[in-house]
């Protein structure tokens, strides 16, 4: 019986712990599939594309053969007109001329490019050129961008109690190390003294075992040692049918007279948690100095392994662009050459922006309470004073 009842605790256990995960996982895999689904119909409609060479193309080649015929032995007269000329030049040129789609839409690529959808990044180095595939990307961020939006308060709830209770852990044993060391031996001494004496008062009626009972009971002294023991040993078992049957019932009663109650029970818990996101977002208390410094040492652990896989990046190249990755802004001045291993950072990138969310909510509590004081502050000073005439 003890099997079958540790059996049973442990699936509701473990039932009661895939509910509480399960609306997190959820969204994850959804925008995870999402991007899947988005970088397959790009990838397919972008990079199966015609490339036809446009009017500019062919004026671009043909300034650039004119360039090329007008080149003298000596340079010394005209460098200077040939590297206008030719800086001119190059600047109509369009990037799409000289890649070939298939290898810049490939699966990896466009992945890369959804995700910089609906993040809202968008670097500008990878977009769409045909009239369909703007159409598509245009339908793609009108529900990607919620999604990502809702992925970040759901994580954003996890990180927000993580950071709570680990700084009020942190104040906490704050707090006891100052306390021991302001408490000096004499002070300690007379608090002891004082426990001591109020723990002397105090008496602890605990319950009476079956033997005092037994004992105290005037029946029972008269009664012959066999009588007792088999009396001792029917209240023993009274007691130990006390404290089993009532979960066992219960048990029983939920799961096999009617089940319904516990699923309405677990799916209205599973309601409760949807219901219950951004909750704990906006009870977080943490000083925006900690969140500051949480946001440097994260991009800078990024910057340090993001240069290992990107030659033309520098500690200081990658700090900037994690920094303005993490931020959304996205100018699009510093390039990947590797975007599909840049890709595997995607959790990071989702986990940074869960933290930069959290430290400009923070930023956005501080101000509105800042803006608060100052409007109190003059709407106190324009007040006018109270007037005290004479009886």
């Amino acid at each position: 019986m003890a099997s079958t009842s540790q059996r049973l605790r442990g699936k509701t256990a473990c039932k009661k712990i895939f509910w509480a995960v399960f609306p997190h996982a959820c969204f994850i895999l959804s925008l995870v599939i999402y991007a899947f689904l988005g970088a397959l119909m790009f990838s397919h409609i972008e990079g199966n594309r015609k490339v036809e060479f446009s009017e500019d193309y062919r004026n671009f080649l043909q300034n650039l053969m004119y360039l090329g015929r007008s080149l003298s032995d000596n340079m010394t007269e005209n460098e200077v007109k040939f590297k206008k000329k030719i800086h001119d030049l190059l600047n109509t040129a369009q990037q799409d001329w000289f890649v070939n789609p298939k290898d810049k839409w490939s699966f990896f690529g466009s992945l890369f490019f959804c995700c910089t959808v609906f993040t809202t990044v968008g670097y500008g180095n990878t977009y769409p050129v045909t009239r369909i595939g703007k159409y598509l990307c245009m339908l793609y961020a009108l529900f990607g961008i919620p999604l990502m939006f809702l992925v970040l308060t759901d994580m954003g709830d996890i990180l927000a109690t993580v950071l709570s209770k680990s700084y009020s852990e942190f104040r906490k044993l704050q707090s006891k190390i100052l306390a021991s060391k302001l408490c000096s031996e004499s002070t300690c001494n007379k608090r002891n003294e004082l426990k001591s004496r109020a723990q002397s008062k105090i008496v602890i009626n605990e319950p009476l075992t079956i033997m005092e009972v037994l004992k105290s009971q005037p029946s029972g002294k008269k009664r012959p040692i066999k009588y007792r023991n088999v009396e001792l040993f029917e209240m023993l078992i009274a007691r130990e049918n006390e404290q089993t049957k009532p979960a066992r019932n219960k048990s029983i009663e939920r799961w096999s007279s009617c089940p319904e109650l516990t699923r309405g029970k677990t799916m209205s818990r599973v309601i409760e948690n949807f219901d219950k996101i951004g909750k704990e977002l906006e009870k977080l208390d943490v000083p925006i100095v900690l969140m500051v410094l949480v946001i440097f040492v994260y991009i800078s652990c990024a910057a340090a392994i993001l240069p290992k896989w990107e030659s033309n990046l520098d500690f200081q190249e990658a700090f900037y662009f994690c920094f303005i990755t993490l931020t959304t802004i996205g100018f699009g001045d510093t390039q990947l050459e590797h975007p599909k291993f840049f890709l595997f950072f995607s959790l990071y990138i989702i986990i940074g922006m869960e933290i930069v969310f959290i430290a400009f909510k923070l930023g956005q509590d501080r101000l509105i309470v800042l803006y608060k004081k100052v409007i109190s502050f003059c709407a106190e000073k324009k007040m006018p004073s109270k007037k005290i005439y004479p009886k």
